[in-house]
């Protein structure tokens, strides 16, 4: 992975300050220096609550230039319809709007967190995207996959390694339901509030996802820990009282990816 970098120069990193971008931001500057390496994250309200304050302490952690852009992704039409090719709209949204901030231009390639796994992993509308834009995939390009992603940034003694996947919020919401500000910080405040009435109720989880259904909500835990929240009301109650009402709420467990169970087969495994 190291060996990738050197034939770039300078490089830009999409940086979440996930898992997986944070291993590349690391990489790059092991193998470029920090002063050829710069760090870009998208700032919209798809974003977690917290995400952002992550990035800024990991880039300056490794003394990396850090920069914010806000995306437009909640303008364009095909983001907002929430089809399956929502993603697409997502990440040509970034990829332009890095490719646009001042002295772009100059910071070489642009590079994104994608990994062996993703591009496994059936319907990625969003790497086509960054894929058409002309963005590197160092992890998915040396076969790295989530597994070898956290074991290595373990090792490098990065604070992400054991950290849960957190997508953009736009994710924990169905296919067909429209996409909107207010619903996705409904979606952020929900999560925030089951984490805390769990953590009130001495109930430890890991991944945690709350899923926007439009007209019901559901609460993914740990598997382990399905039948504890949904015998303690304190949780499901928080949820809906972070703005989904009295709409139905069901706690199943965790699966990366569940809504993706709505789309036609010929997708999710193209």
């Amino acid at each position: 992975m190291l060996a990738w970098f050197e034939r770039t120069g300078r490089v830009t990193v999409a940086f979440s300050g996930g898992v997986d971008s944070a291993l590349v931001l690391a990489a790059a500057t092991r193998a470029l220096g920090a002063a050829n390496v710069h760090a870009v994250t998208a700032v919209s309200a798809s974003l977690p609550t917290g995400m952002l304050q992550a990035a800024s302490r990991l880039a300056a952690e490794l003394r990396v230039r850090h920069s914010q852009v806000r995306t437009g992704e909640m303008d364009v039409p095909g983001y907002q319809a929430n089809g399956a090719d929502r993603c697409y709209f997502c990440k040509a949204t970034l990829v332009d709007a890095v490719a646009a901030i001042e002295d772009a231009g100059a910071e070489g390639l642009l590079v994104t967190g994608t990994n062996a796994d993703d591009v496994r992993g059936g319907w990625r509308p969003g790497i086509r995207a960054a894929a058409e834009r002309g963005a590197g995939t160092p992890l998915a390009d040396t076969g790295l996959g989530k597994q070898q992603v956290r074991e290595i940034s373990r090792r490098w003694r990065l604070p992400t390694w054991d950290r849960p996947a957190s997508p953009c919020l736009s994710s924990r919401v169905a296919y067909g339901v429209r996409i909107t500000p207010a619903r996705l910080a409904r979606v952020d405040r929900a999560e925030l509030s089951a984490r805390a009435a769990l953590a009130a109720a001495g109930i430890a989880v890991r991944d945690l996802r709350v899923r926007d259904l439009g007209d019901a909500v559901r609460l993914e835990v740990d598997d382990a820990q399905v039948e504890q929240v949904r015998q303690d009301g304190s949780i499901e109650a928080a949820v809906l009282r972070a703005g989904f009402g009295d709409v139905r709420c069901e706690v199943t467990a965790f699966r990366t990816g569940s809504l993706n169970a709505a789309l036609p087969a010929a997708l999710r495994y193209t």
